[in-house]
């Protein structure tokens, strides 16, 4: 994948995440523990892959 559209594949995925985020009312407690649980894990997996994504792209830059 190029450059440009891997930083554009980058940007819809934060996009969505950040539409995500806004849908989610975090004044309410969350009415399934189990299903929380698992957006939390989801949540932090790819905040984590995204940030490998970054440092690779930034290797590539160099």
């Amino acid at each position: 994948m190029e450059r440009g559209q891997t930083l554009q594949a980058i940007a819809r995925i934060e996009a969505a995440l950040d539409r995500l985020e806004a849908v989610a009312d975090p004044s309410t407690p969350a009415s399934d523990p189990a299903l929380q649980s698992r957006h939390d894990d989801l949540r932090d997996r790819v905040s984590a892959s995204l940030a490998e994504l970054d440092a690779l792209i930034g290797a590539l830059e160099k």
